[in-house]
């Protein structure tokens, strides 16, 4: 009588099975996870301009019970258009000189352009801002009349700010 060898390893259809199922898999997740970075990058600038806001809002709130009933005239200290790696609206929480100063300031791009890199803030004039969100520059104004720090009524804006 023949004894029967039992076998410890996988035969090639079961391994081929394995590979085709890991990637049916992997092609559900990979597209998920690159929307992902872009959510991010949205869900930050959105953080940023609600911190912008707050802070012109804090501002005027001092300033009205110290009397005077004029918004800050600027959103920064001079920082010089398409500057690299400067900080935006710095200071540390302590507003001086019309400017309105974050806690923590949003620094600028790496590279010194007028495109800023993915995710990052760069100055373009007096109160002008651009941001690019997921490779789409919006434009931020700065009304020291109004108080405003808005991004107009462009589609890139609306989807942003939504």
């Amino acid at each position: 009588m023949k004894r029967r060898v039992q076998r410890k390893a996988f035969t090639m259809i079961e391994l081929v099975f394995v590979i085709v199922v890991l990637g049916i898999l992997a092609a559900i997740a990979v597209p998920r996870l690159a929307a992902t970075r872009d959510d991010a990058e949205v869900a930050k600038i959105r953080s940023d301009v609600s911190s912008i806001r707050s802070a012109i809002v804090s501002e005027r709130q001092i300033r009205l019970l110290k009397g005077q009933s004029n918004y800050v005239t600027r959103l920064d200290k001079n920082v010089a258009s398409n500057t690299a790696d400067v900080a935006l609206f710095d200071g540390n929480g302590t507003g001086t000189d019309n400017v309105v100063l974050l806690q923590y300031p949003i620094y600028t791009t790496k590279e010194s352009s007028d495109k800023p890199t993915s995710g990052h803030w760069i100055k373009k004039g007096v109160n002008q801002y651009v941001v690019n969100v997921a490779g789409t520059l919006v434009d931020f104004n700065y009304t020291a009349s109004s108080g405003t720090f808005s991004c107009g009524t462009s589609p890139e804006c609306i989807s942003l700010l939504r």
